[in-house]
């Protein structure tokens, strides 16, 4: 276990003895908690916004890992932040969302803006936690973020605001610039088989497709294999890397599938799959997630206007790293750092990313959201 002697280590490696404007925190469920809420509060000056989120995974320049802890430092001339944690967060989601875009209050008069948004993975629907943010944040500033893990568990995952390590929580981060953002949205997944009908749903849960149980619809279309029809956890490690794809107005979404009800049938997502819609099966290998990851290091270098990174953030979903496997991962952070062109790189795997630069909705699953700073 990580504890708080290294913690103040990592604390003290990432600030190099200096003030920060803002300290970002990926820690897995596995470290110290405690301690790490602890440090925060002793080590870090109140003057510092504090944010991040436990994790299926971590990101940084050199790599990638599980029960790990990443701390990465920003500042810099220009660079402001502010911060809103709403607790309680699943009492009403898109009221959390609308309320820690408020933190964009105090970034108002820099010429380039973002609000990162780090929610508990497991708080609920987590498209509306992204329409209550815009509500407030408007057509104009862009979102990003993730959703926070516990290694793959789905039972409890928590966000990291000052020195407070909370579940049931959304913490959003205002940043404001002189230098523009930059950000890629991709997901590396392709379409197999007819698109079909949601003739069914309940927010979150696919009752129905094309008038069948969905779940009955699902294991057909994919010749799943035996014990995957029975074995609740089997389910989810073979739907993980098999999601759907849904048509949006703001263009082409995946939806992950969590797991199933083998009794009712139905297939449980995270995030909304509205009845009616038009949905299909999907799949991916290594080459095409790692293309994914390519177009969207480019992208969000492009939208940086020529100027260079002076940090890349990386949230990316467990799926994809499902697909990736050791090698994989490896290839994909190297492919971040390449585009960073040597400025540090962080992020975690995620239950979730969150990504709005047009269009009212913003909330992916199995993709991959890359944020450049300049």
């Amino acid at each position: 276990m990580i504890t708080g002697s290294i913690i103040r280590a990592l604390l003290d490696q990432a600030t190099g003895g200096r003030t920060p404007t803002l300290l970002l925190v990926f820690a897995s469920p596995s470290v110290d908690l405690a301690a790490l809420a602890i440090a925060l509060d002793a080590e870090v000056p109140s003057s510092v916004v504090v944010a991040g989120a436990t994790t299926a995974g971590e990101i940084w320049s050199d790599g990638a890992r599980g029960n790990g802890l990443v701390v990465m430092a920003l500042g810099g001339a220009g660079l402001i932040a502010s911060s809103v944690l709403v607790t309680d967060a699943a009492a009403d989601v898109r009221v959390a969302g609308a309320q820690v875009a408020h933190a964009l209050a105090d970034v108002e008069a820099a010429p380039h803006r973002v609000l990162m948004i780090l929610a508990d993975g497991l708080v609920g629907d987590l498209q509306e936690l992204v329409r209550g943010a815009y509500d407030v944040a408007g057509a104009l500033v862009p979102l990003v973020g993730g959703c926070a893990g516990d290694d793959g568990h789905m039972r409890e995952t928590f966000v990291i605001s000052g020195g407070r390590v909370v579940s049931d929580a959304v913490v959003g981060v205002a940043l404001g610039s002189p230098s523009p953002f930059g950000i890629g949205i991709r997901h590396g997944w392709r379409r197999i088989g007819d698109a079909m009908l949601v003739t069914s749903s309940q927010g979150t849960r696919v009752l129905s497709i094309d008038d069948e149980p969905a779940l009955d619809v699902y294991l057909r279309r994919l010749n799943a294999p035996e014990h995957v029809r029975t074995d609740p956890a089997a389910f989810t490690e073979f739907a993980m890397t098999h999601p759907i794809g849904m048509s949006r107005r703001s263009g082409e979404e995946v939806r992950f599938i969590a797991g199933a009800d083998f009794v009712e049938r139905s297939i449980q997502c995270i995030a909304q799959v509205p009845q009616g819609g038009v949905v299909w099966i999907m799949e991916g290998d290594d080459s095409s997630v790692l293309n994914a990851t390519r177009e969207a290091c480019a992208d969000a270098v492009a939208a940086m206007a020529g100027a260079q990174p002076v940090a890349m953030l990386a949230f990316d979903c467990i799926a994809r790293r499902g697909v990736l496997g050791d090698d994989g991962i490896g290839h994909e952070v190297e492919l971040i750092s390449a585009a960073a062109a040597g400025a540090p790189v962080a992020g975690f795997y995620t239950y979730g990313e969150i990504a709005r630069t047009r269009g009212t909705g913003g909330f992916h699953n199995q993709t991959l959201v890359v944020l450049g700073l300049s």
